[in-house]
């Protein structure tokens, strides 16, 4: 039923009271909705914060909703007002919303009225609304009206002794599912609520513990003690505030929703059993005596309950018929004490002045206190000569004692610690004539004394809270919190009556209430963040939980291999978090980048074992069940190695038999299936290839022979293997031995889930995105249009939304009930140049975040009071929103709350949407380097390094070693030569290029290890010679050579490269090493050490690939020679061309005799004279031997060119055959 019943108007006028009235005219009876009684509503004498109307419903009724009204046709209305109840009308509550204590706005008229339905309901009989704005024309004027229902329930008073006992019909109860609710009331922190236990170690506890209510429950653990099954989950804070509490409790085999107050939380107990098995009785209040083996101490129950439900019995209402065990009562009563303690809130600009005994030679002052805050004054009281100051600093309590006559003089005396901790705590100052003593929490044997040389005589006023704004000094902290049980000369004071106008004076508090707030609980630091507070705020340490931000929400790592890839990263062991800011942990795997697709490794915790008998195997960790799952998700292909050694222990018991061993996978599914085989295929790698050592058995080890059945599992909708069931290893000589290799995945699905939006009315629509409290979005987009809506989720009046507002800013807008809230960053390039961008937004109760390209961000704190959940009922819409132009271009990798939205399974059935995107290469292009080109896929991209000298997923990986002959053909007249080497050896050859007549090209190390460059063209008698500087490059440091010729021009390159490289791989070469040589497109070493692919190089001796070679580097020219010949090429390696070199052959024709005569009489003596001056010219020459004009061929004129090498021949064989 709706319970919607108007309640305030049918009250009497006695019913309504208040602070103050102007007159009788304008009294409180006369503050009701729509009513022109009297001068037409309530009107206090003064208006300011301390005024109040207050409602005795007569009777505790259920609260739905308020309205207000301003007084009857005037200028007196209320703007905004905060609400209190209470069953006793006295220790009020404020009522909050949104974890603060909630401001309503009210009116703007005298006339119109305004009502709020409460965010939940309440139930009270006193009832007070005070105002905190009015008419800036007027007065604070004021009609109401309150909408609900009745309620009536059965209240039990509990005095610690009584326990109520509920014995089931059976003596023993198997129960699968429960449902317990109960509310309770209480000034004590600690008490047990409910219990109940059984002789097999199962129990249900329900207590407090330090004010906060801990629920534990236990299943059952297995007889080996390796399942546990207790399980604890804490809930609330500050619950002995006397006020009503609600907590339920459901079950449902291991899932449980615990309730406390409308905040739920969803757990999944320990262990592996379902049944809740309890004996005898549950009890409520405390623990009944008992020998059962789990029987635990706890303090019992003092305070208040109701409604007590227990699995559809209500226990109130059978207690007051008597029909359960209430003996141990002494006094059972169905009423609810009053609480005798008056509470005093104190905010920052909050102070109480109460008045004591003026000039004794005694002080002594006690109170009790809780607060967050660290520091804040407690106690300062001025004596006729100094004063003493009480503080809260750090967490401890201080006091100084100062006196000014004669000589100044200061006593400092400290006790406690970690007091802000929200608790209840009492403190005593007593002060004599000698001496000082500091009580906390009435702990006596730990007070602090202190000797005091000074007299002390009171001065009468004492300031509790913080002092009056003219004695407050610079860096002074007021106390936040609540305080009661004020004592002043060992006298409680009656703060009901400094309200009521006795003496004393109060500014800014809260008297009958304490409305402290933990902003710890609910915790909103997520992911394990540590959530700590003041009076105003929280923030959360994340260090340690792999998340960042204000509520420990954003992911700190990528979601896979596939992303740290085109990150530029390279091989290793990463931290991935495939489902980014949901519940799952982050872990680590091994990424191999080294093939086009990524391979994604996660090492599981089952090495080769022999089990014993029947034995249940885990082969993973539970905890990573559900992230090995999110891989396998995303992954285009999987795979996992099993292997079954055995002797006499059958595995499948194929052809016909029952499965001895089997294994279980994703979705805790049985298969029956081994390596090698496929899903519904009773059989293992041999039976499918028909190669069993017996061909009558489908597997090696159904033969009863020592043998074994091994191969690769590769549907991955089954992966991970997450456990192995081994059966048949109980027969005398039965030996079986398991293994289970890594899971392995490659690529990565939603890295490049991507939709193309090709009209501007084409949208995609998912479900309505759910994140009130806490939201993030990310992915990518590239388009070449100026401006469009990215998506966009609507409420009622609440809405979020991401779009590109021009070419150079992305917005992204909400509104959760504060007013719309709009962040915009801006990049200094523009946005819609066709590449891939990505754009970040979160939204929690603290701040809002948008980035852009990982470099630009906006932050936008959240107002300190205000709606804080995003409450939003359309569908999600990608691509447009209602009545804006949609978004032209592709999006991918949209992620929400760390779920991919499946974008290209929507585009394949939405018209004017299509799934992927073409044109990655924009964006990713220059990742392939060193002259590789980027290929265009569907969902990514590759590099393809054939024409480079460079291999890997990006062209980076250069190729090292040594290597014979390789043989091509070319007829050049342009080429470009570069490679890197290092060595200590000198002398020695680096490369040499030959051809099959006399020509060739050599690079040489000389011995004092100068470079020095030859070759012999033909046309020359004596080959030509380029010589490097003066330096030695057999230094042992890597050296970049490039060299290149363009008709006549020559240029040469050398640099060195830093060596920690060389050092950092500490690879030991023959002589030295070699590494990324190119001849124009021909890169020798790529060709001989790639494994499976033919090419013409041919390899003597071992060749051995290392990681020697430096990285890559862009090397500006150093020095350049002219050369003569005028049609040839140059340089380097350990491996020979076969080549005809820049020969112009001249076809003797006879009509043209006479012509070819002639040119070549010019061109021999253009050569002779150009030859004549370079031997005796320029900066380089040539110092050839006599004996290389008669050498037998190319390679022996090298060699007998310098005496110098006539050592190295044998060195040379060394370093080529090695």
């Amino acid at each position: 039923e709706k319970c919607d019943e108007v309640l305030a108007t049918p009250l009497p006028y006695s019913a309504f009271s208040a602070s103050s009235v102007v007159s009788s005219d304008y009294g409180a009876g006369y503050a009701k909705l729509n009513r022109r009684g009297g001068a037409g509503g309530w009107v206090p004498l003064n208006s300011d914060r301390y005024q109040w109307l207050q409602i005795d419903l007569k009777a505790r009724k259920q609260i739905t909703a308020i309205a207000t009204q301003g007084r009857y046709s005037s200028s007196d209305w209320t703007k905004q007002y905060r609400f209190l109840y209470s069953d006793t009308g006295s220790n009020w509550r404020a009522y909050c919303q949104d974890g603060n204590i909630w401001t309503f706005a009210a009116n703007r008229n005298s006339d119109r009225s305004v009502r709020h339905d409460l965010q939940y309901s309440i139930v009270a009989r006193f009832l007070r609304f005070i105002p905190m704005d009015w008419s800036e024309e007027g007065r604070i004027g004021l009609r109401v009206e309150v909408y609900g229902c009745s309620y009536w329930s059965d209240v039990i008073s509990f005095d610690g002794q009584g326990v109520i006992s509920y014995r089931f019909r059976a003596k023993k109860m198997k129960i699968l599912k429960d449902l317990i609710s109960l509310k309770f009331k209480t000034t004590k922190g600690d008490g047990v609520l409910l219990h109940g236990e059984g002789q097999q170690g199962d129990y249900l506890t329900l207590e407090l513990k330090r004010a906060k209510l801990l629920l534990q429950i236990n299943l059952g653990s297995n007889q080996y003690g390796s399942i546990l099954g207790h399980t604890a989950v804490s809930s609330g804070s500050l619950l002995d505030d006397d006020h009503w509490h609600s907590v339920v409790i459901e079950r449902y085999r291991r899932n449980v929703n615990f309730t406390l107050d409308q905040h739920t939380q969803s757990f999944r107990t320990n262990g592996e059993f379902d049944h809740l098995d309890l004996d005898y009785e549950i009890s409520f209040g405390g623990i009944v005596s008992s020998s059962k083996p789990s029987s635990a101490g706890g303090d019992h129950f003092v305070g208040c309950m109701e409604e007590i439900f227990y699995n559809g019995n209500n226990i109130t209402n059978l207690v007051r018929r008597k029909k359960t065990d209430t003996s141990s009562f002494r006094n059972l009563t169905f009423s609810c004490a009053e609480s005798r303690t008056f509470p005093v809130f104190f905010n920052a600009t909050s102070f109480l002045l109460l008045t004591g005994r003026t000039d004794f030679d005694t002080m002594s002052v006690s109170l009790m206190f809780r607060t967050w805050n660290p520091n804040g004054l407690l106690l300062f009281t001025p004596l006729l000569y100094g004063g003493v100051e009480v503080s809260l600093t750090e967490g401890k309590v201080t006091v100084h004692i100062y006196v000014t006559q004669k000589q100044n003089t200061r006593v400092d005396i400290s006790s406690g610690s970690g007091l802000n901790d929200g608790q209840w705590h009492s403190v005593h100052l007593l002060a004599l004539e000698s001496f000082a003593m500091l009580t906390i929490n009435g702990d006596e044997t730990s007070s602090v004394r202190a000797t005091i040389p000074i007299q002390i005589h009171t001065g009468g006023s004492y300031y509790f809270g913080g002092k009056n704004k003219m004695d407050q000094l610079p860096g002074f902290r007021s106390f936040q919190g609540c305080m009661q049980l004020i004592h002043v000369d060992d006298q409680l004071v009656d703060l009901q009556a400094v309200e009521q106008g006795a003496p004393g004076t109060f500014e800014n508090i809260g008297l009958n209430m304490c409305a402290i707030i933990d902003r710890c609980v609910p915790n909103h630091c997520e992911h394990g963040g540590r959530c700590s507070q003041t009076w105003d705020t929280f923030s959360c340490a994340c260090e340690g939980t792999g998340y960042t931000g204000a509520t420990c929400h954003t992911p700190v790592h990528e979601q896979s291999c596939e992303a740290y890839k085109h990150l530029g990263k390279t091989s290793d062991m990463y931290w991935i978090d495939p489902d980014g800011s949901g519940p799952l942990e982050p872990f680590k795997v091994n990424c191999n980048m080294t093939e086009e697709k990524v391979w994604t490794t996660v090492a599981n915790d089952l090495l080769a074992q022999s089990p014993p008998n029947s034995t249940w195997i885990s082969s993973v960790l539970s905890s990573l069940l559900l992230q090995l799952n999110t891989i396998t998700s995303s992954a285009e292909h999987c795979e996992q190695h099993v292997a079954y050694g055995c002797r006499m222990s059958r595995l499948l018991n194929t052809p016909e038999g029952s499965p001895y061993t089997w294994w279980v996978g994703r979705g805790n599914e049985k298969h029956f299936y081994w390596g090698g085989s496929g899903p519904g295929v009773q059989k293992c790698a041999c039976g499918i290839e028909r190669n069993c050592t017996d061909p009558k058995y489908f597997c090696n080890c159904d033969a009863d022979q020592r043998q074994e059945d091994s191969g690769v599992l590769m549907y991955k909708d089954h992966l991970p293997v997450s456990h192995m069931v081994v059966g048949d290893t109980s027969r005398p000589g039965s030996e079986a031995k398991l293994t289970v290799g890594p899971l392995r995945c490659q690529g990565d699905r939603d890295y490049w889930n991507t939709a193309s939006f090709n009209t501007p009315a084409s949208y995609l629509h998912f479900p309505t995105f759910q994140g009130e409290t806490s939201a993030d979005i990310s992915f990518y987009f590239k388009t070449s249009s100026t401006y469009g809506v990215f998506l966009e989720n609507l409420g009622s009046s609440d809405f979020i939304r991401l779009e590109l507002k021009s070419p150079t800013a992305v917005s992204f807008s909400f509104d959760v009930g504060n007013g719309p809230v709009e962040l915009t960053v801006r990049s200094p390039t523009p946005l819609n140049n066709d590449k891939w961008h990505k754009v970040e937004a979160e939204r929690n109760i603290k701040e809002a975040v948008l980035q852009l390209d990982r470099r630009y961000r906006e932050v936008r704190l959240a107002p300190p009071q205000g709606h804080t959940r995003l409450q939003l009922y359309s569908q999600l819409f990608v691509g447009a929103a209602s009545g804006q132009r949609g978004f032209l271009g592709c999006v991918r990798s949209l992620k929400m709350n760390g779920v991919t939205l499946d974008l290209e399974e929507r585009a394949r059935v939405t018209p004017g949407v299509k799934p992927g995107c073409s044109g990655h290469c924009s964006s990713y292009g220059v990742h392939c380097q060193n002259g590789g080109k980027c290929v265009e896929k569907y969902n990514g991209y590759s590099c393809d390094c054939s024409l480079t000298a460079f291999d890997g997923p990006f062209c980076t990986e250069g190729k090292s070693g040594l290597l014979g002959p390789l043989t091509t053909e070319a007829n050049l007249t342009q080429e470009e030569l570069t490679f890197s080497f290092s060595t200590s050896n000198a002398p020695s050859v680096l490369v040499y290029i030959s051809s099959r007549t006399q020509d060739y090209l050599a690079v040489v190390l000389r011995h004092n290890g100068t470079l020095q460059i030859r070759y012999n063209l033909g046309g020359l008698r004596e080959p030509f010679t380029i010589s490097q500087d003066t330096r030695n490059m057999a230094n042992g440091q890597p050296h970049n050579v490039n060299i290149s010729r363009q008709d006549r021009i020559i240029q040469l390159q050398v640099r060195p490269i830093d060596p920690v490289i060389i050092e950092k791989y500490n690879t030991p070469g023959f002589v030295g090493c070699l590494s990324r040589v190119q001849f124009n497109r021909v890169a020798p070493l790529k060709a001989a050490l790639r494994s499976g692919i033919s090419s013409t190089a041919s390899v003597q001796g071992v060749l051995v690939e290392s990681n020697c070679g430096a990285s890559p580097l862009t090397i500006p020219p150093m020095s350049a020679a002219y050369d003569p010949c005028g049609t040839c090429c140059v340089f380097l390696f350990l491996f020979s061309f076969t080549m005809a070199c820049c020969r112009s052959h001249v076809t003797s024709v006879f009509s043209a005799g006479v012509i070819a005569v002639v040119i070549f009489i010019v061109l021999c003596t253009l050569v002779f004279l150009v030859r004549h001056m370079f031997r005796h010219k320029g900066s380089y020459h040539t110092n050839e031997a006599k004996g290389a004009e008669s050498a037998d061929c190319a390679d022996a004129a090298i060699i007998v060119n310098d005496p110098a090498f006539s050592e190295t021949i044998d060195e040379s064989k060394k370093e080529w055959f090695i």
